[in-house]
């Protein structure tokens, strides 16, 4: 087993999930913060790209959806900054 460029760049999208993880259990950061979700998008768009070149679906599809939820929480984000104003 070889170890590159792609896999460097999938292991840093899990040390920043897993960091975004453990600054929220530590109450650093809250479920609602906006660097909650960005991290978690970040993350996981590596893990994807990561996934693409060595690809295993089930992982794919996970990371894809943590993708598409951390959105969701960025756009609540600035729809509810957009109310408040």
């Amino acid at each position: 087993m070889s170890y590159g460029l792609i896999d460097f760049i999938g292991n840093v999208g899990v040390v920043i999930i897993v960091v975004a993880y453990l600054m929220l259990q530590l109450d650093k950061i809250s479920s609602s913060d906006l660097l909650y979700s960005v991290l978690n998008a970040v993350g996981a768009s590596l893990i994807v790209a990561s996934l693409i070149v060595d690809f295993n679906l089930s992982a794919l599809l996970m990371e894809v959806f943590w993708v598409l939820i951390s959105f969701i929480g960025i756009g609540r984000h600035f729809r509810l900054k957009t109310i408040r104003s």
